[in-house]
This record gives structure tokens, C-alpha cells and sequence, in this order.
């Protein structure tokens, strides 16, 4: 698990969920529809496992090739394929490519399906946000999938979300971070 403290991790991780679950329940931005958040009663996630966090080195391209993305109104976005993540999981091996929107940014969106998608988690995907220096341990980024979320067209029709590009389609389940959501 590296250098953190268990239990200081796990009370981050709940604080930010219990944090996230106000915002979409009283938030006028929030992305659950007005007629929904009266009943809404918070997110499901799966349990804090450390097992899902990960300390590993981005493995950045020399050249960073730009890809299309559709998205989930038949538009399309640009991303420049920044680098990629490999790493072991359940005895496999993993590895996710992580984009940014443009050279200057700090952040890595790193959206990725898996096993899970379309059962227990969003059917279009989940993505994870790094941000420089805030997941990063020295020189290596921290992949806590814990804090996988689900795009906010999971919640409403009415925004525009990337799908994940097929290189990130895993094999593997991930049973870390938001489930489905499903209103009350």
C-alpha cells in the first residue's frame, strides 16, 4: 500500500464520498435530476480496499499521439494519449492508457471499463482523475480506484460524457470505487 496510513486513507476516501453525496443531493449543479434528489439517499460504492490502490510510474510517450473519442450524444472529443500504467492485478497484467485534453494540463483522465461494467458499475465506464502533484508518491502516480466515479451521463441524458476508448477495456473486475446508480 505504500508509505500511507490505512486508516487515515480510508477516512479520506469516506469524508470525499460523504462530501460528494451532499453535493448531489442539495447542489443546484448537481447532476441527479431536480425531481430525483428529494429522495436521493446518497451513492452506492463498493467497500474501501486497499488492494485497488496502486503506486506505479506513467509510462509517458515520447510522441503523444491524438485520438477521437465518441461520446455518449454521438458527439466526439480529442485526447492526446499522454502515457500508460502497467501493473498487477488479481495475477494480471494490466495496463491503462491515460490521456490528457492538452499539453499543459497537470491532470490524467484515465477512464477504463471492466468486468463489472453494465452489472455492478456504469455500463459506458468509469474514470479516475489524477492530478499533479496530488496523486502523485515521487515520481510515480497513485491509481486508487477506490475513487473510480461514474461520468456524470450516468446520472442524466442531459450531459456529454467520453466513452472509453478500447485500449482501456479490461479483463479484469474491479470491484473498487461507484457502483451503478440507480434512483430512489
Amino acid at each position: 500500500m505504500s508509505s500511507l496510513d490505512t486508516d487515515a486513507w480510508r477516512d479520506a476516501l469516506l469524508t470525499t464520498r460523504e462530501h460528494k453525496d451532499e453535493y448531489f443531493a442539495r447542489d443546484p449543479n448537481s447532476p441527479v435530476p431536480a425531481d430525483q434528489r428529494e429522495t436521493f439517499d446518497g451513492l452506492s460504492y463498493f467497500e474501501p480496499d486497499e488492494s485497488y490502490r496502486f503506486v506505479v510510474e506513467l509510462d509517458e510517450y515520447e510522441t503523444k499521439e491524438t485520438i477521437t473519442v465518441d461520446t455518449t450524444t454521438e458527439g466526439e472529443r480529442d485526447y492526446l494519449v499522454w502515457g500508460s500504467f502497467a501493473f498487477e492485478m488479481e495475477g494480471n497484467e494490466v495496463t491503462l492508457d491515460a490521456y490528457r485534453s492538452n499539453p499543459d494540463e497537470r491532470r490524467l483522465w484515465v477512464p477504463f471499463r471492466d468486468e463489472t461494467s453494465g452489472e455492478e458499475t456504469y455500463g459506458a465506464g468509469r474514470y479516475l482523475d489524477l492530478e499533479d502533484p496530488d496523486d502523485r508518491e515521487g515520481e510515480a502516480w497513485v491509481l486508487d480506484f477506490n475513487a473510480a466515479y461514474n461520468p456524470f451521463c450516468a446520472y442524466s441524458e442531459r450531459y456529454e460524457c467520453p466513452l472509453v476508448p478500447m485500449e482501456n477495456w479490461l479483463d479484469v473486475p474491479i470491484r473498487a470505487g461507484e457502483k451503478t446508480y440507480r434512483p430512489s
